[in-house]
């Protein structure tokens, strides 16, 4: 465990730049008085920044990177220009072991392939996934994986999303054995394709991980609560994410309509507006920033591209609390057992 965890932050990805990441940087060093955090960019731009925030002198370096990522470059061509961009540069840190994390806003094909061509995967992980924390009505968030990484999977990979979405769920939310469902069109055993009918006779037969297989979900019941960890191929992972999300801006903008179309409407806010707000906070994706990319050896954090300063600074925490948890043992134990599992079977 890390006690004082080393962040490399792409100081120019993202929509807002070095003004959102280094104040959102500011924000997380406020939450968290033991980070430490290293700055990868334009040198000029990101002191010129860093000047607006005194809480971070002392706690936060600057790496010069001549070149950024942009959002239409290929993943190909980020990889070939690794060596000279912040993007490239943050990933490298944690290569060498110079910092615990990285953190960036930027294109998420080009992080993650240059996450994984840098930190190669896990021993006994076949491709690494991308999981978040999604919100629901129950007493904590869902973290559901994979979301886009891998369009195509075979069932030893929807157990090791399994395991490594465990983990996850253990690390950042603090539950001991995480309840575990399987993404289907019903919940009925014979449901859904071979992979997911395989993967959820594997899951059942590992019975000493740390974690309950509950069987399958299906899409509507996402946000009730009533599972930890949701795996699924990230086809179908990143519809459902972006499906929820649409549905949020829906619920929204229907809501912001109906109390401006009359003035009993806006009485009506007036009247019922903590609840509104209530909802508003509950639905803001920057409160459940932060992407992890699981299975590889380090940790890396992709922070949406139009998060505001506390979107940034929720993808920072959640970089912190997986270094301080230590995620990447607790997914090799499990991996671990399995083996041992099998080997004994």
């Amino acid at each position: 465990m890390a006690g004082s965890p080393r962040i490399a932050i792409d100081a120019m990805g993202g929509d807002g730049g070095p003004a959102t990441m280094v104040e959102g940087a500011s924000i997380a060093a406020a939450r968290d008085a033991s980070l430490r955090f290293v700055l990868f960019g334009d040198e000029t731009a990101i002191r010129e920044q860093l000047s607006r925030h005194p809480a971070l002198a002392g706690r936060a370096e600057v790496a010069h990177a001549p070149e950024a990522i942009s959002g239409e470059d290929k993943p190909s061509q980020a990889i070939r220009r690794a060596k000279t961009t912040s993007m490239g540069l943050a990933i490298a840190a944690v290569k060498a072991h110079a910092a615990d994390a990285a953190v960036s806003a930027g294109n998420t094909g080009a992080l993650m392939a240059m996450s994984k061509l840098a930190l190669r995967t896990m021993k006994g992980i076949d491709r690494p996934a991308l999981a978040a924390l999604l919100p629901t009505v129950g007493d904590t968030d869902l973290v559901m994986l994979d979301l886009g990484a891998n369009t195509e999977c075979d069932a030893r990979n929807l157990v090791e999303f399994a395991v490594m979405g465990a983990a996850y769920s253990r690390c950042a939310l603090g539950i001991e054995r995480p309840r575990v469902r399987l993404l289907n069109i019903g919940t009925e055993e014979l449901k859904g394709t071979d992979e997911l009918r395989d993967a959820a006779a594997r899951l059942r037969a590992e019975d000493h991980l740390h974690l309950r297989f509950e069987g399958f979900i299906e899409s509507d019941r996402l946000g009730r609560g009533e599972t930890d960890v949701v795996v699924t191929d990230g086809f179908s992972g990143n519809i459902a994410l972006k499906t929820m999300e649409g549905t949020a801006r829906f619920v929204t903008d229907l809501l912001r309509r109906a109390f401006t179309s009359s003035l009993r409407s806006k009485i009506g806010f007036l009247i019922s507006r903590p609840a509104t707000e209530l909802l508003r906070h509950h639905l803001d994706p920057n409160n459940h920033n932060g992407a992890v990319f699981l299975g590889l050896n380090g940790v890396v954090v992709k922070s949406h591209g139009g998060a505001n300063v506390q979107g940034v600074a929720n993808a920072i925490g959640v970089a912190a609390s997986l270094v301080k948890n230590d995620l990447g043992r607790r997914i090799a134990e499990d991996l671990d057992q399995i083996r041992a599992h099998e080997a004994a079977a």
